[in-house]
């Protein structure tokens, strides 16, 4: 069986309280992207943070709390997803894939809390409510309100194929889909979802 592993924790000056929260949320937000919600312990995010467990405990009460600070999405990334519609009809669908991959596998800041939603929503109903909510107002609601039935269920099903991309990507890991460059993938994809979000008259 596999030993949980422990990192040495860091050793200096002891940094001040809004520094150690900081310390303690990069931490765990890298360790619960990579290791999903059941897997990440209190006491793995406080040596990856170099940190007491105590010192976590004194900031999150729970797993649970702190796994709720660490899926706060970054505006930089809900603005991503509401700039989607601003656009030409005719790149929709390729706009929509390269934000998805942007999101999910860009710069940590974004892509980790993404991730981390991710993982966690097979295990936890708050992140599969977080994830369920992000989707809904990003692809569905960024679109306009007044979309028809047949239009919300074709925003839905390009949000489900992307989803089940990043998944296989980096959830599942599927070699040819982790081999995949992110312009090989859109140039692939992109008329897909241009066809269910945008079909011809």
């Amino acid at each position: 069986m596999k030993k949980e592993t422990t990192p040495a924790p860091r050793r200096g000056r002891r940094p001040g309280p809004n520094s150690t929260r900081h310390l303690v949320l990069e931490a765990a937000r890298a360790r619960f992207a990579s290791d999903g919600f059941a897997a990440t312990t209190i006491r793995l995010v406080a040596a990856d943070a170099g940190v007491d467990v105590a010192q976590v405990m004194q900031f999150f009460r729970s797993k649970d709390e702190l796994f709720a600070a660490v899926m706060a999405i970054p505006a930089s990334a809900l603005e991503r997803f509401d700039a989607l519609y601003e656009g030409p009809d005719e790149h929709l669908g390729e706009r929509v894939v390269r934000a998805f991959l942007t999101a999910w596998e860009g710069i940590p800041e974004e892509s980790e809390p993404l991730m981390a939603t991710l993982r966690g929503a097979f295990v936890n109903d708050q992140a599969r409510d977080q994830l369920r909510a992000f989707i809904q107002s990003r692809l569905l609601g960024g679109t306009h309100e007044h979309l028809e039935p047949e239009a919300k269920l074709r925003s839905g099903l390009a949000a489900s194929l992307l989803v089940g991309m990043v998944v296989s990507r980096r959830i599942i890991g599927v070699p040819m889909m982790v081999a995949a460059e992110h312009d090989e993938l859109v140039r692939i994809i992109s008329p897909a979802i241009q066809k269910i979000l945008v079909p011809e008259s």
